[in-house]
């Protein structure tokens, strides 16, 4: 476990015209502090997604290959032990086909889709998917995703930590200050938006001593670990990874404070 605190900001004034931001900043004296908490664990679900079609001038023909191939990757999910409530099917998909030759459109007939999906808790059960399919163009592998199972539970858990290390963190700036903390006047996830000069993603980490400011932070992602693009007619084991994945969350706190 990775627990960091990052402290940014203390103003003992609030200027008027800063009244723009009245909404996020008290006007009373108060400090602004960031807790963030990380951990990193190793992933425990293994999601595979597929990819089945066929193109055939007669829909029924198009549809009973699809609905063979479905068949055979669905007795590959049940056999290799995946989750029951993660194997999904997608409803059928029927349009015409065209494309263009001689300048022309031309109708090429009726392509029938379907995805596939299911989540596997060993990477073995995963590779005895992959080694069970002969994927080509009208069924394809079109990724593996890894996720941690307790993931709600461990955000919850490093939210409660950023908290905590935040309202430590204020006690110690405010004590360095000579001044005291009055009460919480809020708390969030989400950074305000400074009258300060600084925006989310510019805090500096707390080891950072050469006075470069951080690019800001990318986009929330979602709980998805290595993923690998699969191609090709046969996956070979070895080139089966996977890495660990990041948890952080971060709470921004404003504290009023006082002499």
């Amino acid at each position: 476990m990775n627990v960091r605190c990052l402290l940014l900001v203390a103003t003992l004034l609030w200027s008027p015209h800063l009244s723009a931001q009245v909404n996020t900043l008290p006007s009373q004296p108060h400090l602004l502090v960031k807790g963030q908490a990380e951990r990193t664990v190793m992933p425990d679900r293994f999601t595979l997604d597929f990819l089945v079609q066929s193109t055939m001038p007669s829909p029924g023909d198009a549809r009973a290959k699809v609905e063979h191939n479905v068949a055979t990757v669905l007795a590959l999910f049940k056999a290799n032990s995946a989750l029951a409530d993660s194997i999904h099917a997608s409803t059928l998909s029927i349009s015409p086909e065209h494309a263009f030759e001689g300048g022309k459109q031309v109708f090429k007939g009726t392509k029938v889709v379907r995805r596939l999906r299911a989540t596997f808790v060993r990477l073995d059960d995963v590779r005895a998917v992959l080694s069970g399919v002969e994927s080509g163009p009208e069924l394809q592998i079109t990724g593996i995703r890894s996720g941690y199972a307790a993931a709600a539970g461990l955000r919850a858990e490093l939210k409660r930590e950023a908290a905590q290390q935040s309202r430590r963190s204020a006690e110690g700036l405010a004590s360095a200050y000579g001044t005291r903390l009055a009460g919480l006047y809020t708390i969030s996830d989400v950074a305000p938006s400074f009258a300060y000069g600084v925006q989310a993603g510019m805090w500096p980490a707390a080891d950072d001593d050469t006075g470069v400011t951080p690019p800001a932070p990318p986009a929330p992602a979602a709980d998805i670990g290595t993923t690998v693009e699969v191609t090709g007619t046969r996956i070979a084991p070895e080139t089966l990874q996977t890495g660990t994945i990041t948890f952080t969350e971060n709470v921004y706190a404003i504290f009023l404070i006082s002499p």
